[in-house]
């Protein structure tokens, strides 16, 4: 019988939650959480479970990936799983991690499921097959079910499909092949000129990918005359959170007076903490400081480097936020910079 592995991070993995985030990776010889879901939907049976946590990944990558390829050393498997993700970001850049190491490392297959607002689908859709998921472990069933059946398909041998039709995610992997009907290039491509000519619907053989791109800004010659403003996506607010921003997923944004104060205080001072659900909050609610860099700026100022710290710094929170309301925020930002005269801003992240 066919065999497979199942990647987790620790929540899924039964773990634990935040908190240990941190944990190193290990692997079981049984099925945890979703991995018992897979075994169920399989033409295959899931011999081991890979966990770790999501910061050890993040931040000890190649120590991570170089442990867990030592785990499947001595494993036997023909199929390799991770997630699925959902619209969780560093989850997503973590089974794209292991998934793109695990592939060229054994040359099996590797799967993944992750919504479309998962940075993990543009940085890792090209290495290995990721299909589109739900925005939550809500739609764990879905997800593993639609990424087993593909599964399926690869261990019993069966013709694959372009993406388009199988559903997961383009590649941009290009492939000969030749139409059943057999019409010559030439005449394809007449059809296409003439349906456009003709302001009719046609489908082009070779997609042309929409970016968008954004003017660069002229650089700024003289910092020392320059107003500067402090903008993240690291979720620093007050600590009542006045504005109510979302830790996860926002749809809001604040803007806080720092006019006056050489630094940011702390949470145990009562002044300022992270919201942000998406990494350990310890560092940043000890001192704020470290996500919006009010000291360092402060410094600046006096030692005649920037001209001038805007009066107002600028948060919200990135994880699991989607293009369109990151978009939208960024708009409104810029409008209240540039009618404050800002000439130039920090951005922040975590």
């Amino acid at each position: 019988m066919k065999k497979a592995v199942v990647y987790l991070n620790q929540f899924f993995g039964q773990i634990g939650g935040e908190d240990v985030a941190d944990h190193a990776p290990e692997i079981r010889e049984e099925k945890v959480g979703a991995a018992m879901l897979y075994d169920q939907l399989l033409d295959a049976e899931v011999t081991h479970t890979v966990i770790c946590g999501d910061n050890f990944m993040g931040s000890n990558t190649e120590e991570a990936v170089e442990i867990i390829l030592d785990f499947l050393k001595d494993v036997d498997f023909d199929i390799f799983f991770a997630g699925p993700a959902f619209q969780a970001g560093r989850y997503g850049m973590a089974c794209g991690e292991i998934g793109k190491a695990v592939k060229e490392e054994f040359d099996v297959p590797v799967i993944s499921s992750m919504n479309i607002e998962n940075p993990g689908v543009e940085v890792f859709k090209k290495d290995i097959y990721i299909f589109p998921g739900g925005h939550s472990a809500a739609k764990m069933r879905d997800d593993v079910k639609k990424i087993t059946d593909f599964g399926n398909k690869i261990l019993n041998g069966e013709k694959l499909l372009p993406a388009e039709e199988e559903g997961y995610y383009k590649r941009g992997i290009r492939h000969q092949y030749f139409l059943e009907d057999e019409t010559p290039a030439y005449e394809r491509a007449i059809d296409m000129l003439l349906k456009k000519i003709n302001g009719e619907e046609f489908e082009s053989e070779l997609p042309i990918p929409e970016l968008d791109l954004v003017e660069i800004a002229p650089a700024i010659e003289d910092l020392s005359e320059t107003t500067i403003a402090l903008v993240t996506s690291g979720g620093i607010v007050p600590v009542d959170n006045p504005d109510k921003i979302q830790s996860a997923s926002a749809t809001r944004w604040g803007k806080y007076d720092i006019s006056g104060m050489d630094r940011l205080e702390n949470r145990d001072s009562n002044n300022f903490k992270t919201i942000h659900a998406g990494y350990d909050p310890a560092a940043a609610d000890a001192d704020p400081n470290v996500v919006v860099p009010v000291d360092a700026m402060r410094k600046y100022e006096e030692e005649g480097r920037i001209g001038k710290l805007h009066d107002y710094f600028y948060s919200t929170v990135g994880t699991g936020t989607t293009q369109k309301e990151a978009a939208r925020m960024g708009k409104e930002i810029a409008q209240e910079l540039q009618d404050a005269n800002v000439q130039a801003v920090i951005l922040t992240s975590t």
